[in-house]
């Protein structure tokens, strides 16, 4: 087989059109439905047009994900084991009259066509079925499954798609290359056996150690073939990385090129690992390296892990013979303190020889500017990490108050702000939620749809506060715990993030409640109304939990304020606690 026409299931199929059916399908487009793509249905759709996804030639439909769910195959037998599909809302479906035969334009969030898909099937999947059967478990602590339950649109279309032009990239584009392009430069430069190595993380002694080792046992080349798509919460973001994966290239063989790969993982564990398996035999790779607990996450709320340690290693190498690529199963590579080098963890047989340092233990050291071992990573990529991760107090955060109305959220927000003016030196921006309302989101009405509208808003101008370092105070009701999740989640890729649940109990908030709002909503007037005929569902992840009832507005900021410290966000100055705070002058006086 040679580079240009060996893929998974057949010959390498990019989609994309020649550029006088382009210019056809742009002139199409005009008059057809679109359909804007999120930015991991735009990662979806550059694969199925560069031929990463061979041999699908489209989204696919209901029968097809039947046979994934039962025999992580398509209907076909082809080997595959991830649902590859568009999902759209039933509003676009029923407004548009959207049925077998119809035609879309699928179109960047900037508005250019990318492709054209003519639908086969309409269908809404069961959900849940399809979690328990990829990610193996419905549980939403699963990343994987919490995206798919709760980002995840009812509807799906299915059908074969046009490619009319790849999305664009404007950064690092040398490293961007497709599988047609992978292929003829292995071929160019005599690769007759390349290694790929697959990686959502910068790379750090014991992953250089290991592909260097996986690519001495085999006698390959070397790819390094990094996700910049959407991974995991917590991740290291694409760009960092990127700069990460360049430093270290001296470090590796000779032969080792980096390129790109704009995957939206699905952090689906073993079935995962065989979909990259097959995505690098698309590019052209001949062997695949296959590390412990390929792909897998740990659950949100009790950080175990969610796969066995070698479940993927053993789900490859149940399908190796008919992926057209070698697994490299490896085991952990550890640092041994008598040889000073990285050896295969069974090669150690002393436990007390053996230094960690576990991913937890590097984020915390980054973020309290400590010490980080040399035996662990490279000087040029612990720079570039202390660049991106500064210690906590030079980082902007948000502290997301969440509680009934009338539980005094804005009260704790105000006093707060004027608390933090006093100790630190970052600029402060309140978002409390009826100025909010007025200002950010009037248009909007109080059903669930638009509660969570306004709530992803204000944790959009949070996430920019907080990635340029300033501070963001969110007094918000966020009465949903699904809403508040996708808030965090977003905040924390770029800065402290911090969830203050106000408890208080609701006859206390209704008894203090000066608007009135409670007994127009006990009669009737108001509907909808959090806490009377609309839930609160209440955090169990918050960071703090405060019931004002039992603390004064004061007493609470200040509990605030010393979780900021303990996080180290801000550095409290000891105060003589005899007195009140304030009033030091006058009673020394």
């Amino acid at each position: 087989m040679s580079f240009d026409d060996a893929a998974h299931g057949g010959p390498l199929k990019p989609l994309l059109v020649d550029n006088e059916r382009a210019v056809a399908l742009k002139r199409e487009a005009v008059d057809l439905p679109s359909w804007f793509l999120t930015a991991n249905q735009v990662c979806d759709l550059e694969l199925l047009l560069n031929g990463s996804f061979s041999p699908l030639t489209g989204y696919l439909g209901s029968e097809d994900l039947e046979s994934i769910y039962e025999n992580v195959r398509l209907a076909d037998g082809t080997v595959w084991p991830i649902p590859i599909t568009l999902g759209v809302n039933p509003e676009f479906v029923k407004e548009q009259g959207l049925r077998e035969g119809a035609r879309v334009a699928l179109r960047h969030p900037e508005g250019m066509v990318l492709a054209v898909l003519t639908i086969s099937e309409v269908y809404e999947p069961d959900r849940i079925r399809e979690a328990e059967a990829v990610f193996g478990t419905a549980d939403d602590g699963h990343p994987g499954v919490f995206d798919l339950l709760h980002y995840g649109h009812a509807m799906r279309l299915a059908g074969p798609v046009e490619g009319v032009e790849l999305p664009p990239h404007h950064h690092f584009l040398h490293l961007r290359q497709t599988p047609t392009r992978l292929r003829e430069l292995f071929r160019n430069t005599g690769s007759e056996k390349v290694l790929a190595f697959q990686t959502r993380n910068p790379m750090h002694r014991a992953h250089v150690a290991m592909v260097t080792r996986a690519a001495e046992q085999v006698g390959a080349d070397i790819l390094i073939h990094p996700v910049v798509g959407a991974t995991t919460v917590g991740d290291v973001d694409a760009v960092t990385r990127i700069r990460c994966y360049q430093s270290v290239l001296h470090y590796l063989p000779e032969r080792t090129r980096v390129s790109l790969l704009p995957l939206a993982m699905r952090m689906a564990g073993p079935r995962e690992a065989v979909w990259h398996a097959i995505i690098r035999r698309n590019h052209g790779c001949t062997h695949f390296v296959i590390g412990r607990d390929h792909a897998g996450p740990k659950h949100r709320k009790t950080g175990e892990p969610l796969y066995g340690m070698y479940d993927a290693q053993e789900l490859v190498a149940r399908f190796a013979d008919e992926l057209g690529i070698q697994p490299v199963p490896m085991e952990e590579v550890v640092y041994s303190k008598s040889a000073k080098a990285y050896r295969a963890a069974s090669e150690v047989t002393d436990a007390s020889d053996i230094l960690r340092l576990s991913g937890t233990e590097l984020r915390r050291r980054l973020r309290q500017g400590a010490e980080i071992p040399d035996w662990f990573s490279f000087p040029e990529v612990l720079a570039t990490l202390r660049k991106r991760y500064p210690a906590r107090n030079k980082q902007g955060f948000t502290v997301f108050f969440t509680g009934l109305p009338s539980s005094g959220k804005s009260t704790l927000a105000a006093i707060l702000e004027a608390r933090l003016m006093e100790v630190q030196d970052r600029p402060i921006t309140l978002l409390d939620g009826d100025i909010v309302r007025k200002n950010l989101s009037s248009e909007l009405t109080f059903s669930k749809e638009h509660r969570d509208l306004n709530i992803l808003r204000i944790g959009f101008v949070a996430k920019q506060i907080t990635k340029n370092g300033g501070v963001a105070l969110c007094a918000p009701i966020a009465p949903y715990a699904v809403v508040r999740r996708k808030v965090r989640d977003a905040v924390a890729e770029d800065g402290g993030f911090l969830l203050v649940h106000v408890s208080t109990p609701l006859e206390v908030c209704e008894a203090r409640d000066r608007k009135g709002l409670y007994a127009k909503a006990r009669k009737g007037i108001l509907k909808g109304f959090t806490g009377v005929d609309d839930p609160y569902e209440a955090p169990d992840d918050a960071d703090l939990v405060i019931d004002t009832s039992q603390h004064t507005a004061q007493e609470a900021v200040e509990i605030i304020l010393k979780e900021l410290d303990r996080e180290r966000y801000i550095e409290l100055k000891d105060t003589d606690e005899e007195f009140p705070r304030g009033l030091e002058a006058e009673a020394h006086a």
